[in-house]
């Protein structure tokens, strides 16, 4: 039997409907860069599968409305990154505290540890910023976003994608060097 042979009809759908088989296939294809770019946003990547499950559960609902099937891509991360700001409201999220350790200096770049330890620590900087701070940087210099794409994804001006992630960088190079920071940006 393969899996999702017996999916519950939702919202008039039927199981076997093409609108299910193009969403299995886009499940297919996309659940691990939404689940990476999950990770990059929560830093938790056990948050990062709830977000991602939470998405394709939202994007499941709305499936059927979806008219430019070219765009599910873009609107599925859009999903995504509404997951993970609403995740960020909650009030058990505001009690949490991460007490990482920023080192200070950079490992060198030939110590295969050295290279798990600056994404430890990049993540613990990221982890620091404002959430739409972290959103922008991410979005821009991770997923390699223009700054038109990464503005319709946060629903803002390009102005204001551009000021956030201006902000965001200057907290991660005051959080990390500058040095350390160019050199994972490129």
């Amino acid at each position: 039997m393969q899996p999702f042979a017996r999916t519950a009809c939702v919202r008039g759908m039927s199981p076997r409907s093409d609108d299910d088989e193009r969403f299995h296939a886009f499940v297919a294809r996309s659940t691990a860069p939404l689940t990476r770019l999950a990770y990059l946003l929560s830093g938790d990547q056990h948050l990062a599968g709830d977000l991602v499950q939470n998405c394709l559960i939202r994007l499941y609902g709305a499936w059927p409305r979806i008219r430019d099937q070219d765009a599910v891509d873009a609107y599925a991360r859009k999903v995504l990154l509404r997951c993970w700001l609403n995740e960020r409201r909650r009030p058990w999220r505001n009690r949490e505290s991460r007490d990482g350790v920023i080192p200070e200096h950079a490992v060198p770049a030939d110590d295969p540890a050295g290279a798990v330890h600056d994404k430890e620590t990049i993540r613990v900087a990221l982890d620091g910023l404002p959430p739409r701070q972290r959103a922008a940087v991410v979005l821009r210099y991770w997923s390699q976003h223009s700054v038109t794409e990464t503005a319709a994804i946060l629903r803002c001006s390009e102005g204001t994608v551009k000021s956030q992630s201006a902000r965001g960088l200057a907290a991660l190079r005051a959080a990390l060097g500058a040095e350390a920071l160019e050199e994972q940006t490129r």
